[in-house]
């Protein structure tokens, strides 16, 4: 506990993170590692069938990826590297050790993607006639590296959920391909592919004229397009879903829905089902009948696409709990192995910022709620998403004064009954007092404002040393 604690106590930390992070994935996957290799295969298409048509529908739905990619997707990725760094900056800083040169190559890459993607867009009008197999050329490269990127990135979220032989071997090279990583990639990207599919007929009203050629051809290839990479999409997802560990896996229900609604978890499954079938049925319709699809059902395929993606990072985020790293980080940000030190001499004992450190009768509430901000705030909120006060009103009601010592025994015990929760790190003092303020939000009480807002307080440690000792 060396860091002060960002909070949004409204939003949610995990909130922050996940709007960002989903956003960036949506436009990454859609418009960059399944969208450029869809672009250059029209370009190709064109040269090949010596059809210009083709070749500016192809300009036209880059230039929408090229704008979106290089403004939304660039800003949200670095967003990310910002969000998480503020919320969990201990996890960041635990895969930043193992997965350093893995990050150096993919920002090398990166970096080297949006030279070319700026390259490409420049030079469509000028590398005309002979060059015109070089643009191509210049496509596919850029196409690479769109993926290789994805494919970095992949392994490290692989790794969070299932660390595999890093466990014992600790290596860069057992780190990255963990048992998740190659299942998650062969989703991912054939994923990325529908979804660019599914951006592309989405454009395809605004980029065309109704009823024109041009129209029933970019939707009669988009839809071929879709139909070549759905099937992947069901195989990749089937070795993934076959990987994921069976703690996990055994979680699935709350994570598709809530802990409230996990018992219609089959019929969730069941509509995500259904999803891929509109995706096929769509993809046939603009395959082999585009002249009888409507405008509005161009506009579904990204739709489900959206929500299908969007479930899976929520899925894959969840499922992975109690930890941020499999087997080796809390949620909470407190390692594993630190857990016997930690429940022996208290959070507080061992915290940098805090106001309270000897819990006595007087400081016992004040103690509780530094607790509830180190232990705490990376899930809950005080009244926002995820609040703490209104899942002690369903849990206790209000109709009667909430017990401190019941609250204190659940929380002891609340990793048995929720297992998506981590064990709570601190003291038989500390749990006591967090149970004690955590009652006291039946009445009222301020929400919790981060450091951020409310500045920092530091009580040295009785073993830290006297300033100016050496």
């Amino acid at each position: 506990m060396d860091l002060p604690v960002f909070h949004l106590d409204y939003l949610n930390n995990r909130m922050l993170i996940a709007i960002i992070a989903v956003l960036h994935v949506i436009v990454n996957h859609g418009m960059a590692v399944g969208g450029i290799p869809l672009v250059t295969w029209l370009e190709a298409k064109g040269l090949r069938e010596k059809d210009a048509r083709w070749d500016e529908l192809a300009r036209k739905i880059l230039k929408i990826f090229f704008i979106t990619t290089t403004t939304v997707g660039a800003l949200t990725g670095v967003g990310i590297w910002f969000s998480a760094g503020l919320v969990n900056p201990y996890a960041i800083g635990s895969l930043l050790r193992v997965f350093f040169w893995t990050w150096f190559v993919e920002w090398t890459i990166f970096v080297t993607e949006v030279c070319l993607i700026l390259l490409y867009y420049k030079t469509w009008s000028t590398w005309t006639g002979p060059k015109k197999a070089k643009h191509v050329k210049l496509g596919i490269a850029l196409s690479v590296a769109s993926w290789i990127t994805m494919a970095l990135i992949v392994s490290i979220l692989g790794f969070m959920m299932d660390p595999g032989a890093w466990r014992s071997e600790r290596t860069l090279f057992s780190g990255m391909f963990n048992p998740i990583y190659l299942p998650q990639l062969a989703f991912r990207t054939p994923l990325a592919a529908v979804i660019a599919a599914a951006f592309g007929l989405a454009f395809s009203p605004f980029l065309t004229k109704p009823a024109s050629e041009e129209r029933r051809m970019l939707v009669r290839a988009l839809g071929a397009w879709m139909l070549v990479f759905l099937p992947f999409v069901a195989l990749g997802g089937a070795w993934y879903a076959k990987v994921v560990p069976s703690a996990m896996a055994s979680q699935l229900p709350v994570a598709l829905l809530t802990q409230a609604l996990a018992r219609w978890s089959s019929g969730a499954l069941a509509v995500l089902a259904a999803t891929v079938g509109v995706l096929v049925g769509l993809g046939l319709f603009a395959r082999f009948l585009p002249e009888k699809l409507p405008k509005p059902a161009l506009f579904v395929p990204i739709f489900v696409a959206v929500v299908v993606l969007g479930t899976f990072e929520r899925v894959r985020e969840f499922v992975r709990k109690p930890y941020a790293i499999a087997d080796y980080l809390y949620s909470n940000g407190v390692r594993k192995e630190d857990y016997a030190l930690l429940k022996r001499d208290g959070i507080l004992t061992h915290a940098t910022y805090t106001s309270v450190r000897k819990i006595t009768p007087e400081t016992e509430q004040t103690a509780g709620r530094e607790v509830f901000v180190l232990a705490c705030t990376r899930c809950h909120t005080v009244d926002g998403v995820n609040g703490i006060r209104g899942i002690l009103r369903g849990m206790y009601g209000d109709e009667r004064p909430w017990s401190e010592s019941a609250i204190s025994n659940y929380i002891g015990t609340m990793h048995v009954t929720r297992p998506f929760m981590p064990p709570f790190p601190g003291s038989e003092a500390e749990q006591k007092a967090l149970g004690r303020y955590l009652a006291s939000l039946q009445h009222g009480g301020a929400s919790i404002r981060g450091a951020q807002s409310e500045g920092i307080t530091v009580i040295p440690r009785a073993d830290a040393p006297a300033v100016g000792s050496r």
